[in-house]
């Protein structure tokens, strides 16, 4: 099953971001959830406008940039431009 947790990759399915992947860092309420990556400012979005995926990344709530940066190099099998590459193609 795919939640809404802290550490979930999810995919952003519409607007302005549509195709890059965050990494959510707090769920603010019921629709809304505090989102982050490496290369971007951290930022809210509706959860409407988010796919999750499989991949959770094992990450406090909040964490640092530097922390969340490190926390996705050592994830298991988890390469964040290759992947990212691969869920854009839709394969």
């Amino acid at each position: 099953m795919r939640y809404v947790e802290i550490g979930r990759l999810a995919l952003v399915n519409y607007g302005k971001e549509y195709g890059r992947l965050f990494v959510i860092v707090d769920v603010i309420d019921q629709n809304k959830a505090l989102v982050d990556a490496p290369d971007m400012v951290r930022s809210q979005m509706n959860l409407k406008r988010l796919s999750l995926t499989d991949i959770k990344i094992d990450i406090k709530r909040v964490p640092k940039k530097r922390a969340l940066i490190e926390a996705m190099e050592t994830a298991e099998g988890w390469n964040y431009q290759a992947g990212a590459c691969k869920t854009q193609k839709g394969e």
